[in-house]
């Protein structure tokens, strides 16, 4: 399915691994010019390079930057400073009992999955309203709304990202512009793949099986009982970039792979 999204420029922060890579590549599938960012230069111009490979027809540049440090965002805005699509994917995690989660971990979660998200909407909405056309995504979680407690400075950070979506996203009425939230389930990243070998190192069975293993006994209410791939989240955030999903407004899109039991 052509979405309609040749030759439009997308900055996808935290894009050289993970979530945030599979919709790199996802979009460059769809021959949007990909914005790389990450804080290492080696790693963003590996994904660069990987990219023009595979899609010669697209021009992917750089964008190194912390975007938690306001001289390094400041930067990014000066050279990027015109965007189609914005993906606010950058965001820490860890678990960690409520008691061990002293008040610099707090700040440390919210200076970096919420405030430097927004900074990163606060300067290219203007510019999507003033051009009459642009697709904002923050990337949150199914512990938005299904806290396991088990991360409790995490689930705050992704619960804000929602309200911060819907909030924003009334100021785009009447406009081509739409800013949404994509709450993935448990996905399976490089971390996440390293952590499984991890735990059945002397397990002489295919990762598959692992897998499964790991999803039963940890994770028996998923209801796809596998970890989801990094790349069908890339699917569907180019799909809720593209021109097909003007109707998506302030919408949080679950691909939770049943996780969350409730209707909404």
């Amino acid at each position: 399915m052509d979405m309609g999204l040749t030759n439009t420029t997308a900055l996808v922060t935290g894009s050289t691994k993970g979530i945030g890579k599979a919709i790199a590549m996802e979009l460059a599938r769809e021959g949007v010019h990909v914005l790389i960012n990450g804080r290492s230069e080696e790693e963003a111009e590996r994904v660069v390079e990987e990219i023009r490979q595979q899609f010669p027809s697209t021009n992917p540049r750089n964008a190194t930057a912390d975007i938690t440090d306001a001289q390094q965002r400041e930067a990014l805005f000066a050279k990027f400073n015109n965007i189609d699509i914005l993906v606010n994917n950058t965001g820490i995690y860890e678990m960690m009992q409520y008691e061990d989660v002293d008040d610099e971990v707090w700040e440390r979660y919210f200076r970096t999955n919420v405030l430097a998200a927004n900074s990163l909407a606060r300067f290219y909405l203007p510019r999507m309203l003033k051009n009459g056309y642009g697709r904002i995504i923050f990337i949150a979680s199914e512990e938005a709304v299904m806290p396991s407690g088990q991360m409790p400075q995490y689930c705050m950070t992704k619960s804000m990202l929602l309200s911060l979506s819907k909030s924003l996203s009334k100021l785009t009425i009447g406009t081509e512009v739409t800013i949404n939230t994509i709450m993935p389930g448990p996905t399976l990243s490089e971390n996440v793949q390293q952590i499984i070998e991890g735990i059945y190192a002397n397990d002489e069975r295919s990762f598959a099986e692992k897998e499964r293993t790991f999803m039963s006994t940890n994770l028996p209410q998923s209801e796809i009982q596998r970890f989801i791939r990094p790349y069908e989240i890339g699917r569907l955030a180019a799909f809720v970039c593209s021109p097909f999903a003007s109707a998506f407004k302030g919408s949080p899109i679950r691909m939770d792979g049943g996780m969350v039991p409730t209707i909404f």
